[in-house]
């Protein structure tokens, strides 16, 4: 019997919870103390809670994916599964153009998911070399090319940029603060996790001691090889890419964002740490407790909709001001409407939106009408 079978992986929602506040953090508060010095909030979530995001985002898309299909049914749910990146990528664009002083990673998100699909029919034993692959081979890539592309802008994916869609794809591709084609090593990472057991706990386990040995490597191998004080200055991360300047060098610094091998390697360990201890969590812990964990971080299970909500409450005029004491506020809200949804069993009005591809597609396949909301059941 599959993971999904058994029910809702609460680990997972709490691993996205945890990704949530983390982004909350390196948006609202400050990445270095007053004596300059990296704050424990930056050391801790710059660079890792939006990875950890991609990785989950590759494990939901393998379970979305883990039924093997072909011909009408197969084209159907990628249709489906595209059609929901597609509203996510347009909710990007949407929160992009709002003054909210942040980088909206919706969108980027979206064109994942979709350059994503045509590697959910790959078997373990071909994603894993892949991955690996892919954490080399793309940062290479990309400071080969980059230097040839438009200058890049430093806001977020808007409507506004559809007007020039050269400059907009090369952003969201190679340019931008979460460019694709690196980042298509987070998705691989989740897919390959996704494929596995997990509710095995001594595979958890083991996992969660590889990843944290791989974040711990990468850290130390970059550390050893880059100067000492080109590493504090980027300390608090760079801007999605390093320099396009042609010096090779910059691959091997491991800077939050800096989309490096190193930088990809750490980020992935780290995150296969942080989701496999929440699933090691949930095995290990009493029901009951498994229990009042999902509610009062039942804001996992509908990061969607309130990672939207977080972008809008920053933006001018909004409630609460953009200073750090207003993390708590930020905190405070969007646990409290997560507990909500989860006492209420509902999901997030925009996962519902989003999902509703999803549920046309299935509807299409089965012959069923699949078109009412869903409840929250599984953790796609």
């Amino acid at each position: 019997m599959t993971a999904t079978r058994l029910g809702r992986l609460v680990g997972l929602d709490v691993a996205r919870c945890l990704a949530l506040l983390g982004m909350v953090a390196t948006h609202v508060l400050d990445a270095r103390t007053p004596d300059g010095e990296v704050a424990t909030a930056q050391l801790l979530a710059g660079g890792r809670a939006s990875a950890l995001f991609a990785v989950l985002a590759g494990v939901s898309l393998a379970l979305m994916t883990r039924e093997p299909l072909r011909g009408r049914p197969l084209v159907l749910r990628s249709a489906g599964i595209a059609g929901r990146a597609v509203l996510i990528a347009l909710l990007g664009l949407l929160l992009g153009g709002l003054d909210s002083g942040v980088a909206v990673i919706l969108t980027y998100y979206g064109v994942l998911f979709v350059l994503g699909l045509p590697f959910t029919v790959l078997r373990l034993r071909s994603l894993v070399p892949l991955t690996v692959g892919w954490v080399v081979v793309a940062p290479a890539v990309s400071h080969l090319v980059r230097p040839h592309l438009p200058e890049r802008g430093f806001d977020s994916p808007s409507f506004e940029q559809l007007a020039d869609p050269g400059q907009l794809a090369s952003e969201l591709l190679l340019t931008g603060y979460y460019p694709v084609v690196p980042w298509l090593a987070y998705l691989l990472a989740g897919i390959a996790l996704g494929r596995l057991d997990l509710r095995d706990t001594s595979l958890l386990g083991a996992l969660a001691l590889g990843g944290l040995g791989t974040a711990v490597l990468a850290t130390r191998v970059s550390g050893a090889l880059v100067d000492p004080a080109v590493a504090s200055e980027n300390a608090t991360g760079m801007y999605g890419t390093t320099p396009a300047d042609g010096d090779w060098d910059w691959l091997l610094v491991v800077a939050p964002h800096s989309a490096t091998p190193f930088d990809l390697a750490q980020t992935i360990g780290s995150a296969v740490l942080v989701i496999c201890a929440c699933l090691l969590l949930e095995r290990l812990l009493p029901r009951a407790v498994t229990a009042v964990l999902a509610v009062v971080l039942g804001a996992g299970a509908a990061t969607l909709t309130l990672y939207s909500l977080h972008v809008v409450m920053l933006t001018p005029q909004v409630w609460p001001e953009e200073e750090p004491s207003a993390y708590v506020s930020h905190v405070v809200v969007l646990l409290a409407l997560g507990a909500v949804l989860r006492l209420l069993r509902r999901r997030g009005p925009l996962e519902a939106v989003a999902g509703l591809p999803v549920r046309l597609a299935r509807s299409a396949a089965t012959g069923d009408d699949s078109r009412t909301p869903q409840r929250s059941g599984t953790n796609r």
